[in-house]
């Protein structure tokens, strides 16, 4: 499928939303919808019309990456460009993407089209784009299988590297060093390199601190192909691993191959969460398990569909997404095991490839 199947089905949903069209404002969704992948700009999608709208630093970009597309240059302040976008498209409900958009911009345009006295309502959508995004082409899950390929080789090199002594941020340097010469675009979220106490915080930061032998360290990477990205995360332990290590690892990892095996085509998020988190509590530890068992990945590198409490949509085949449960302790540090998998044939199926026993 291409961006013509994408906007067919972008504009079958426009009646069930009870709008004329779309104004999308989120890089992604407009990388998605028309493959331009410069920094600004908006698309406004009607049943008939393709416009990309941008300013004169993208008109030749935007030109060669979304050729479908009439291109309408835009200039100043959005009040001086925005009534002439949508004068003369005869839009009644015009939706924008409630989630990107501020209020004081929802404001601000609904006062220009006021003034302009234009007869056309706002109307706040959400997920609309996002949930076609949910369901990958074959295309996109290639694009990702090659971002995977990168952070398993750069876990593999880092593996290699470490040692005692060398700092969070020394270490987290050498990894992305080694995926950008391998290939990879800017990274699609910082590294995190967390060592000891460190590596019981979810979403740590590199800090000063030096790596020793006796401990935990998590590791959290991705790479990004063509706008594309991965997500992946390994526990190393430098040494001979103790007690406390071998359980909670052996706890997480558990988790983790339960949840592969048993997440099935029609489970909703959160079903798919309790397999893996059944096992955590079983093993006394249900309460350092506190976040959601995985997301979506693809252009962003959080995306539908959500595998976590409260979660109703179900899995369905073509959906790309993490399984990540963690075991974290405060004062002793973490264990996370992260792979980025592939629903398909109504089973999972792994596509990191990078070895996952402590060490």
């Amino acid at each position: 499928m291409g961006l013509e199947d994408r906007l067919k089905r972008l504009r079958q949903r426009f009646a069930e939303r009870e709008i004329d069209g779309l104004f999308v404002s989120r890089p992604e969704n407009r990388r998605y919808l028309s493959g331009f992948d410069g920094s600004a700009g908006y698309l406004l999608i009607t049943s008939q019309d393709t416009i990309l709208a941008t300013d004169f630093r993208y008109l030749e970009q935007a030109k060669r990456q979304a050729p479908s597309y009439d291109i309408f240059p835009i200039n100043g302040d959005i009040g001086d460009w925005f009534p002439k976008l949508v004068a003369g498209l005869h839009l009644r409900q015009l939706g924008f993407e409630a989630g990107h958009i501020t209020f004081s911009l929802y404001r601000k345009l609904s006062d220009i089209l006021n003034r302009a006295e234009l007869p056309l309502k706002l109307i706040p959508i959400e997920g609309l784009v996002a949930s076609l995004r949910a369901i990958k082409e074959p295309e996109e899950i290639e694009l990702i299988t090659q971002a995977v390929a990168i952070s398993d080789a750069a876990f593999e090199y880092a593996e290699n590297t470490i040692q005692a002594g060398m700092s969070e941020p020394e270490l987290a340097f050498e990894i992305e060093k080694f995926m950008r010469e391998g290939g990879s675009e800017a990274l699609p979220f910082d590294i995190i390199v967390a060592s000891g106490p460190n590596s019981a915080l979810p979403h740590a930061k590199p800090s000063s601190r030096t790596i020793s032998s006796g401990e935990p360290i998590v590791i959290d990477i991705g790479a990004r192909v063509s706008g594309y990205s991965s997500d992946l995360s390994r526990t190393i332990y430098l040494g001979n691993p103790d007690e406390t290590f071998n359980k909670v690892y052996d706890s997480v990892l558990g988790a983790q191959l339960a949840a592969i095996a048993m997440i099935k085509e029609g489970m909703t998020g959160e079903e798919a969460d309790k397999m893996a988190r059944i096992v955590i509590e079983e093993a006394g530890y249900g309460g350092a398990f506190g976040h959601a068992l995985g997301h979506g990945i693809g252009l962003a590198s959080h995306e539908l569909p959500r595998l976590g409490p409260n979660s109703t949509e179900p899995l369905t085949n073509g959906m790309v997404f993490t399984i990540e449960p963690g075991i974290y302790l405060t004062g002793w540090g973490g264990v996370r095991i992260e792979d980025t998998v592939v629903m398909e044939d109504g089973k999972i199926r792994v596509i990191s490839k990078s070895r996952k026993a402590g060490r």
